[in-house]
C-alpha cells in the first residue's frame, strides 16, 4: 500500500503538469488573452497543490498519530515492565507475607491508576476475605463479603470500575486481586497482563509461606521422633535397669547379703550417671548447634570438647584447610554436627573406647566425615539387628543418623570389627570455592576464613 502511495506522490504532479500544459496550448491560448489563461492555469495550479497537500500530509499526519500511539503504548509497557520488575526484587527482599501481599496490592493500585488495590483470599470456611488493601482511608469496609461480586469490601463510590485477577495454586483459586477505580473506565489488555501478574507474585508469596510453614511442622515432628527415639534408646532403657537394680537390692538386703547389695547399688549410681549425661546431651541438643560465627569443623570441636570433658574419653577432631573453608548451608552443617553428635553418644553407650578420632576431609568435590574409636567395635552383622544391649549399638540411633544424612542428600555407613573399633563414615557432595575466592561453578557452597587444619580436643583419662 504504500509502495503505491509512493508512486502516486510522484507520478500525480507530472501527469497534472502535463495536462494543464496540453490544455494550455489546444484551448486557453484561443479561449482567453494572454494574461488571463496564465491567471486560470496559476489557479489550476494552486487549487490541485492544496487538494494534493490535503490528502498526502493528511496521510502523514494519520501515520504519524499511528506511530505516537504505539511508542505511548511501548512505553507504558516498558514502565509497567521495569515497575513489575521492581517489585518482584522487593518482595524477594521482604520476609514477611503481609509486607509482601501490601507491597502487591500498592503496586496494582500504582500501576493500573485504580483508587483502591484489594487483595481476597480464600479462608478456612471457603469465604473470601480481605488480606490486603491500599486506598483512602476507609476505602475498605468489613461488610461480608459476595462471593459474585468480591468489590463490596470496597466503599461504594470507589468501585465504579473494577478488574480482578485470580490467585492460582495447582488450577485451584485461592484468592482475588482487585483493582477499583471511582470513574468509569476501560481496561485494556495490558491492564488485565499487569494485575495476572502481580496475582501470580501474591500467589507464589501465600504458597510459599503455606510450604515453610509445612516445613517448620514437619521439622518439629521430626525432632520431637528423634526425642522420642534418644528417650527409648537411653532413658527409657536405664530407668528400666533402675528398676530391675533396685528390685534386686531389695531381695539382697532382706536376705542379709549387704556386700552384693552395695555392689548393685554401685552399679545404680553408675547408671544414674549415665543417664545425667544423656540429659545433658538432649538439653544441649536441643539448642542450636551451630552459632553464626562458627563453622561446622569448629562447632565440632566445641562439642568433642565437652564431651570429653563428661565422657573422660579422648577426642582428637582433625579438619583440612578445604574442609574449614566451606560455608554449609545451616540446615546442612546442622544435620552433619547432629550425625557427629549421635556417633559420639553411641560411642559413649557401646564402645567402651578410650581414644576417638574425627577427621574432616574434602577428598574430590565430597566432604568427608570419619569418626574412628578404638573400642570393642560393631560388628557388621549387628548394624541392623533389634538388640539393644551394650554389646551392640541401639538400632534407633543408626536410624536416626541414616534419616539425617539422606535427608540432606548426604550418605553413611559405619565398618567395625570386633574388638578393634568402629568407623562412621559420613559423605556428601559438595562444591567449595575456589582459591581466588570466587565461587566455583554450581550450587553455592562459599567459603569461610580458612583456619587452622587441626586441633586436638580433649585429654586421655580413665573412664568412669
Amino acid at each position: 500500500m504504500f509502495g503505491r502511495l509512493r508512486w502516486l506522490a510522484v507520478l500525480l504532479p507530472v501527469i497534472l503538469v502535463a495536462t494543464i500544459e496540453v490544455v494550455s496550448d489546444s484551448v486557453l491560448d484561443v479561449a482567453f488573452p494572454v494574461p488571463l489563461d496564465m491567471l486560470f492555469m496559476v489557479g489550476v495550479v494552486l487549487a490541485c497543490s492544496v487538494v494534493f497537500s490535503y490528502v498526502v500530509f493528511g496521510r502523514i499526519d494519520a501515520l504519524a498519530g499511528a506511530l505516537a500511539r504505539r511508542n505511548d503504548e511501548l512505553e507504558r509497557r516498558s514502565a509497567r515492565s521495569a515497575a513489575l520488575h521492581r517489585v518482584s526484587m522487593a518482595i524477594t527482599g521482604l520476609a514477611s507475607l503481609d509486607a509482601i501481599l501490601a507491597t502487591v496490592v500498592a503496586q496494582a493500585r500504582a500501576l493500573l491508576d485504580a483508587d483502591v488495590g484489594l487483595l481476597l483470599v480464600v479462608g478456612p470456611d471457603g469465604l473470601l476475605a480481605t488480606r490486603a488493601w491500599n486506598g483512602p482511608p476507609g476505602a475498605v469496609v468489613p461488610t461480608p463479603l459476595d462471593p459474585a461480586d468480591p468489590v463490596t469490601a470496597v466503599r461504594p463510590g470507589l468501585a465504579v470500575a473494577h478488574l480482578a485477577a485470580p490467585l492460582q495454586r495447582g488450577g485451584e483459586t485461592i484468592g482475588l486481586l482487585v483493582a477499583a477505580a471511582s470513574a468509569p473506565r476501560p481496561f485494556d489488555v495490558d491492564d488485565v497482563e499487569t494485575l495476572s501478574s502481580l496475582a501470580a507474585q501474591a500467589a507464589l508469596a501465600i504458597e510459599n509461606d503455606r510450604l515453610q510453614a509445612t516445613l517448620r511442622d514437619l521439622a518439629v515432628v521430626a525432632e520431637r521422633e528423634r526425642i522420642a527415639r534418644e528417650m527409648h534408646d537411653g532413658l527409657a532403657q536405664v530407668l528400666g535397669y533402675v528398676n530391675t537394680k533396685s528390685q534386686a537390692v531389695a531381695e539382697l538386703l532382706a536376705a542379709g547379703r549387704v556386700a552384693d547389695a552395695e555392689a548393685q547399688l554401685d552399679e545404680l549410681a553408675s547408671a544414674a550417671r549415665s543417664v545425667y549425661v544423656d540429659v545433658r546431651e538432649a538439653i544441649v541438643g536441643l539448642r542450636s548447634p551451630i552459632g553464626a560465627d562458627l563453622g561446622l569443623a569448629d562447632a565440632i570441636e566445641g562439642h568433642a570438647e565437652r564431651f570429653a570433658e563428661m565422657s573422660k574419653v579422648a577426642v582428637v577432631v582433625e579438619a583440612s584447610p578445604e574442609a574449614r573453608a566451606l560455608d554449609l548451608p545451616p540446615g546442612v552443617a546442622a544435620e552433619l554436627f547432629r550425625i557427629v553428635q549421635e556417633a559420639l553418644t553411641n560411642v559413649r553407650k557401646h564402645a567402651a573406647a578410650n581414644r576417638v578420632r574425627i577427621a574432616l576431609t574434602v577428598p574430590h568435590g565430597k566432604l568427608a566425615i570419619v569418626i574412628a574409636d578404638d573400642g570393642r567395635g560393631i560388628a557388621p552383622d549387628r548394624v541392623d539387628d533389634e538388640a539393644t544391649g551394650d554389646d551392640a549399638w541401639p538400632r534407633y540411633g543408626l536410624a536416626s543418623m541414616r534419616e539425617r544424612a539422606a535427608s540432606i542428600g548426604a550418605s553413611v555407613s559405619w565398618e567395625g570389627r570386633r574388638g578393634r573399633g568402629t568407623e562412621v563414615r559420613i559423605s556428601m557432595p559438595v562444591r567449595p570455592r575456589s582459591p581466588s575466592g570466587s565461587p566455583a561453578t554450581g550450587p553455592a557452597v562459599g567459603a569461610g576464613d580458612a583456619m587452622r587444619a587441626g586441633a586436638a580436643v580433649g585429654a586421655a583419662g580413665a573412664r568412669s
